[in-house]
């Protein structure tokens, strides 16, 4: 299935671009990479000149890059839980 804005949140987030707008830790604000890796609460994001780096999904807002040059705004509290999860929520 092809990602689209709408369908984001119920999608596997790994391989995306995302940059961080919002986040309790002031430290991440700004923070740009490459999805390396997805947990329940947080992102692994390889950011090339920091490293990897993980951020909480909880309280921050994110910004997803989809292939195709369109941008996407997504609260991260939006994304707790792994796809799966996500996905059986929506049937809810």
């Amino acid at each position: 299935m092809r990602i689209t804005p709408r369908n984001l949140r119920y999608h596997d987030l790994i391989g995306l671009e995302v940059e961080v707008l919002r986040h309790y830790d002031p430290g991440l604000i700004g923070i740009r990479g490459r999805v390396a890796w997805e947990t329940r609460r947080a992102l692994l994001v390889e950011s090339g000149r920091r490293g990897p780096l993980l951020i909480l999904k909880s309280g921050a807002l994110l910004a997803f890059h989809l292939p195709g040059g369109r941008r996407v705004v997504v609260p991260g509290d939006d994304l707790v839980g792994d796809p799966i999860e996500r996905l059986k929520r929506l049937r809810r």
